[in-house]
């Protein structure tokens, strides 16, 4: 699976969408599922999934596919 399955897959998950629904654009302004609460388990999710820690500064602005994808690239996961 790749890392942006993975991503897909967990926000599949925690916001209770099919993952065809989420495209490699999709972000926090395409789902009204996608809330504050929502936001922080997604992080710990994702955190979970790729075994990383995201700053707090970081997990603010993580709010779409393609920002989440460039900060796991950013700790070397591709």
């Amino acid at each position: 699976m790749t890392t942006i399955d993975k991503i897909k897959s967990v926000l599949s998950q925690v916001l209770d969408l099919p993952e065809d629904q989420i495209a490699d654009g999709f972000s926090s302004d395409d789902s009204e599922a996608w809330s504050s609460l929502t936001h922080l388990t997604v992080i710990l999710c994702l955190e979970s999934e790729f075994g990383v820690q995201f700053t707090d500064q970081e997990a603010v602005e993580l709010q779409s596919v393609a920002k989440i994808r460039d900060a796991l690239r950013s700790r070397g996961i591709e």
